[in-house]
């Protein structure tokens, strides 16, 4: 099984998706951009854009997803987000079409709590600080098209903790959770580390 959790920037999908990896048996973490980034530092820097937009990078995330749902005997997480049409039927309509079987969640957030969110974020380097920004222009287009039948099953947030979300797709998914919430002290440093190690 292939869980792909997308959202908005500021939703929770990473959280989301490590919280999951610690608490399901045998879960593997797999993230779409370390191929984005590898195919963009391949190109002159005059060239780079969204690595979405590049046809390589969807076809390799199709075929490595595949290949790493078909070896790994447990759930594979993939947070990412993806907001136009046309990629996600590429995309989630492939992996399908090869057999795939691709539970897809979008964490659905106001863009209210979504700008606190971000304004949240560790971003004391330069680059984290742009990336913030980006990420905060983003919303309007990324609410806009995730709210539509297409990008379902919704999973709002406004109000739910890390948690909450994770339990709700673990019990969609018809997947048992082995291990227990954490302490809330516990959990913040284990988000923090999380941030820490994804910040880009």
């Amino acid at each position: 099984m292939l869980i792909w959790i997308n959202g908005a920037f500021g939703a929770g999908k990473t959280h989301t998706a490590f919280e999951l990896h610690r608490r399901l048996p045998n879960a593997h973490v797999t993230d779409p951009e370390l191929l984005g980034f590898a195919l963009q530092r391949m190109l002159p820097p005059s060239t780079r854009s969204d690595f979405q937009d590049l046809p390589q990078w969807r076809s390799s995330v199709i075929d490595t997803l595949q290949q790493a749902e078909a070896a790994h005997d447990g759930p594979v997480l993939v947070p990412m987000t993806i907001v136009r049409d046309e990629y996600f039927d590429e995309i989630i309509g492939g992996l399908r079409s090869r057999g795939v079987d691709v539970r897809h969640y979008a964490l659905i957030a106001s863009p209210q709590t979504l700008r606190r969110r971000l304004s949240t974020r560790i971003a004391f380097l330069r680059t984290g600080l742009r990336a913030e920004t980006w990420a905060v222009q983003q919303i309007p287009r990324c609410v806009a098209a995730l709210s539509r039948d297409r990008y379902a099953t919704h999973v709002p947030t406004d109000d739910r903790s890390t948690d909450e979300v994770v339990e709700h797709i673990a019990h969609d998914a018809g997947l048992t959770l082995a291990k227990p919430r954490l302490a809330p002290w516990r959990y913040q440093l284990r988000r923090l580390k999380v941030g820490v190690q994804h910040i880009r």
